[in-house]
């Protein structure tokens, strides 16, 4: 039996085509040298670039770090100039103190002195020291003070307030402000801590801790040195005194008014001046003091009082 046989004819229709191979056009040498030189050029522009800007941070760093130097040696300049002034100073006021307590002649001859004259010299100079540390621990003056709130002494009545308010607030004129007793506390010499009050006059009440014989009023301001405006300060001033009658074994003639003291406050002064009683007084008896002021240093808003104090001593210290 015989296998058939398929006959496989290639069909005529059918013929694979190929593609057309496309040829690059071919560069000349001298726009591969001009593309390569193209490229060197910008970086090496790039890196110029990121040289000058380290130079530059280099030189500003440099000219920061001498800056910073110079400022430092004025500062050191600045420095000592400021204590030499002050030990300027201080010389200038431990030659005035010597010369108070007699001292100035020893201080003259201290080329010439022996060991003995110097040994009295630093004697003085350590007596002297010790009071002014003293009078300074004692509240500055080295005086009791009656008026101190700390101590038991209070505002009764002052004149209108200069505060800030709002519309809906309104200002009692029978009203103690709590701030009043600024007055009778230690300021410091801290600017602003004091009790404002309307105007160019005013007055302030005080109830005293307890029944005195007044020998003294002293009235405290911001020190100049630190203040920023001191025409808020009170010029001319009075200081009445009386006794309300009540709180004492003693018997007291209550309800007269004692004309204490009439000073104005200068400005060109010690900050803290205190000022005698009239001897007019006499022994009378206080357990209260107002002060007036009809006047201040031009602030016509208001007049700052930092702190009062009155000086003196009870009766049964007599």
């Amino acid at each position: 039996m015989s296998t058939p046989t398929v006959s496989i004819t290639e069909n005529p229709t059918v013929r694979w085509k190929r593609r057309p191979v496309i040829s690059k056009p071919r560069r000349s040498w001298w726009v591969t040298l001009v593309r390569i030189f193209s490229k060197n050029l910008v970086l090496l522009i790039v890196i110029l670039g990121l040289i000058e800007m380290i130079r530059k941070l280099v030189l500003k760093s440099a000219d920061s770090s001498e800056g910073s130097v110079l400022n430092f040696e004025r500062r050191i300049v600045e420095v000592e100039s400021e204590v030499n002034h002050r030990i300027e100073k201080l010389s200038e006021s431990l030659e005035k103190k010597l010369g108070e307590l007699g001292a100035a002649e020893c201080l003259r001859n201290v080329q010439g002195a022996n060991n003995g004259d110097m040994e009295v010299i630093k004697m003085v100079a350590r007596d002297m020291l010790e009071k002014e540390i003293q009078r300074h621990v004692a509240d500055g003056l080295g005086r009791v003070d009656y008026a101190l709130s700390s101590g038991g002494a209070r505002v009764v009545r002052h004149s209108e307030p200069f505060i800030i308010r709002r519309w809906f607030q309104k200002i009692s004129l029978n009203t103690v402000y709590r701030d009043s007793e600024k007055m009778l506390k230690p300021s410091f010499g801290e600017p602003g801590q004091c009790f404002p009050l309307k105007g160019d006059s005013g007055f302030v009440e005080i109830r005293l801790r307890t029944t005195i014989i007044p020998e003294a009023i002293t009235l405290e301001h911001v020190d100049k040195a630190v203040a920023y405006d001191r025409s808020s300060a009170p010029k001319n001033c009075r200081v009445y005194g009386w006794h309300h009658g009540y709180g004492t074994d003693i018997a007291v003639e209550t309800g007269k008014i004692f004309l204490l003291v009439e000073f104005s406050y200068d400005l060109e002064k010690s900050n803290a001046q205190t000022f005698n009683v009239l001897d007019l007084v006499g022994s009378g008896l206080v357990d209260t003091v107002r002060l007036e002021f009809t006047s201040n240093h031009g602030n016509t808003n208001h007049t700052c009082i930092y702190r009062l104090r009155v000086h003196g001593h009870e009766p049964t210290s007599i």
